[in-house]
């Protein structure tokens, strides 16, 4: 009934919590254009949400006609803020659950870390089974989701709890991709049109990475990651300029957790393999997407399956001990059992890690302008995806370990990180809960700084443009010297 417009509109009265009602009203129209206006016009579908007297209802209107409407009371005098977002979301929650037939799996909850909203319940001293309440009947979070989210809260809890104050990590980001996949939205450039930049973007992010390691002798560096992009696309000489300057000014050891994001089999070799290896890379993430080569084709990735395969094992030769592969769930023209093929190929390697994402359709991709063109997965086949993945990750002897949401994922799911006992991504545990200080090169990079005193975060970020940071790297350095905490002492 609603899915016949692009446009949905909003009007708040009496309250202006527009980022609640926004969020929400997205959980059931998913990739929509969202507009407030202050009154209800004739436009195909307004939603109204409105706090008068005691009474908080949600309104729908079709063409200007009100077509439904939920209501609930309240008691001014005592609401606070957390109760008056909980009362609005559920009223529009209610209406659209009626209107669309869609039950929520995460309930009311629309943030990113459901996970981290256990962790404050359990170091508040919650038991597990007050947790579970009030994710069931507060939150109306679907019990399977709320028992993941505790799953997860926990092992979380057992990675953060070693932390130290003087404890820090460092993200290095590549922004270069042999190709722009259908869905990316990251900082990320054709290989093939910066070709003649990639020496002089990496002279520019050695000179940054001079400043953070003067900057860093104070702290322990606990966890290195370089990501992108694709890191790997740089050929064999580049990347070993790149893990010599690591080398040379943060000294990884067995103490730290050392992540390369190898990601797209086609820009992989043995002699890359072989030099992650000397320089005591000790964590690399291969990531198919999917195991179906229609699939890959469809969403630009010019690499089969079998490539893949290859790639894995000739890692696993090199001595590559941990292994993560990233699959995506809910690429145009998947169903349940293409999800299944995948799983049952990623079984057969056995990798140390895997994490499964759910397709988030993003502004700035190429999926986004193109979705009338593609068949797109629905919440209840996503659903079954899921559920297909975490019974093969329970079959490898995997356990969750991480999670996290972003805006725009199909059905409102969730990211899940599985792996062997023992072999946690703890840099990913790290950036999703944000309790340590993080720091970041490269274009796009930002910088995250945390006081283990008060939890106050401060960011510090760079330019995404490959042009503009090679010729503002001096600015970009300048912004970190002025705005990280002791940074005037470098």
């Amino acid at each position: 009934m609603l899915m016949d417009t692009d446009m949905i509109y909003y009007v708040l009265e009496g309250h202006e919590l527009q980022n609640d009602v926004q969020t929400m009203i997205q959980v059931f129209l998913a990739n929509r254009h969202y507009t407030r206006t202050e009154e209800v016009t004739d436009a195909e579908i307004t939603v109204k949400s409105e706090c008068k007297k005691g009474i908080a209802s949600a309104m729908l209107y079709r063409r200007g006609e009100e077509v439904s409407r939920w209501s609930m009371e309240y008691d001014e005098a005592s609401l606070t803020e957390k109760e008056q977002k909980l009362i609005i979301k559920r009223t529009i929650y209610e209406l659209l659950m009626k209107e669309t037939g869609i039950r929520p799996q995460w309930g009311l909850l629309t943030g990113v870390r459901p996970a981290k909203l256990i962790s404050i319940m359990l170091e508040e001293g919650k038991s597990d089974e007050e947790c579970m309440r009030v994710f069931v009947e507060d939150y109306l979070v679907m019990e399977h989701k709320a028992e993941l989210a505790l799953k997860v809260a926990k092992a979380e809890q057992k990675i953060l709890e070693g932390n130290k104050p003087e404890e820090i990590s460092l993200y290095i980001g590549i922004p270069f991709c042999p190709t722009r996949c259908l869905y990316c939205s990251f900082t990320a450039y054709p290989l093939h049109q910066y070709k003649n930049r990639v020496d002089e973007y990496l002279d520019a992010m050695f000179k940054e990475l001079d400043w953070l390691a003067a900057y860093s002798k104070n702290f322990i560096m606990k966890n290195i990651y370089i990501g992108g992009g694709t890191p790997t696309s740089l050929n064999e000489m580049q990347l070993e300029r790149l893990l010599q300057k690591v080398e040379e000014l943060f000294h990884p050891d067995e103490n730290m957790e050392y992540t390369v994001e190898a990601g797209r089999p086609d820009t992989i070799t043995r002699e890359k393999l072989r030099l992650m290896k000397e320089y005591r890379v000790n964590r690399i993430s291969i990531n198919p997407q999917t195991m179906n080569d229609k699939t890959l084709l469809g969403v630009g990735r010019k690499h089969t399956v079998e490539d893949i395969r290859r790639v894995f094992w000739e890692a696993r030769e090199e001595g590559h001990e941990n292994i993560n592969m990233d699959l995506i769930l809910g690429l145009p023209g998947e169903n349940a059992e293409d999800v299944r093929n995948t799983m049952e190929e990623i079984m057969k390697l056995d990798p140390d890690n895997v994490t499964v994402h759910t397709l988030a359709v993003k502004r700035a991709s190429r999926l986004r302008e193109e979705l009338d063109q593609h068949d797109m997965t629905t919440a209840e086949t996503l659903e079954s995806m899921l559920n297909i993945a975490a019974e093969y990750a329970e079959k490898m002897g995997m356990e969750p370990y991480y999670m996290y949401r972003q805006k725009n994922m199909v059905g409102n799911f969730e990211n899940v990180g599985y792996c062997h006992p023992g072999k946690e991504g703890v840099y990913n545990v790290q950036i999703m809960e944000e309790k340590q200080t993080i720091l970041a090169a490269g274009a796009g990079a930002s910088t995250k700084t945390v006081d283990p005193e008060t939890d106050r975060i401060e960011r510090v970020f760079n330019v995404k443009s490959v042009e503009d940071y090679i010729g503002r790297i001096d600015e970009m350095i300048e912004r970190k010297r002025v705005g990280l905490p002791q940074g005037g002492n470098v």
